[in-house]
């Protein structure tokens, strides 16, 4: 009678037969019901998410906010590199000249008349502040961007833009 760890089955991938516990798969359950006792015994990591804030990094990119200068003018002079730069192609931007009435209100004689991300393609890597030439746009560390349609979840250029004066508003 052969030794049972080098008998030879007539299945190729199993050098041996196994033990009716082995069969049980007991030693398996046995280890992992010890690895899910053992957190019982552990810290717990949850936060409670509404009352507390989870850490984020300080480089953490959330959502986007159109900047102004120091005189309160939009940056934005509508080149589109953002909009060439997004690799999800979640930016749309269409320039045009400022009018006469609003020239205290832009730095240059272009703008961004129409300024749109589609914050559901968006997949926030960065790269389209990383393009912008006039430093206009930044990820900020906000992260809560639950809505209740997909309509709300495309931001317009007014909930982009910076408040003039005031802290940036997440929510309109």
């Amino acid at each position: 009678m052969a030794d049972k760890q080098t008998r030879v089955t007539n299945d190729p991938f199993r050098k041996y037969d196994l033990t009716l516990a082995e069969r049980l798969y007991l030693p398996a359950i046995m280890k992992g019901m010890a690895v899910t006792i053992s957190y019982f015994f552990k810290k717990p990591i949850t936060i409670q998410y509404p009352e507390e804030k989870a850490y984020v990094p300080h480089r953490w990119r959330g959502r986007h906010v159109l900047k102004r200068d120091e005189f309160g003018r939009e940056r934005c002079v509508g080149c589109q590199m953002c909009e060439l730069a997004c690799p999800a192609d979640a930016i749309t931007i269409q320039a045009g000249e400022v009018p006469p009435e609003r020239r205290h209100l832009h730095t240059t004689e272009r703008y961004a008349v129409t300024y749109e991300i589609d914050m559901l393609r968006c997949i926030f890597c960065g790269m389209c502040e990383e393009a912008c030439p006039e430093a206009a746009i930044f990820l900020t560390p906000f992260y809560e961007f639950a809505e209740d349609s997909r309509e709300k979840l495309i931001y317009t250029k007014d909930m982009l833009t910076e408040r003039i004066g005031g802290p940036i508003l997440y929510k309109d």
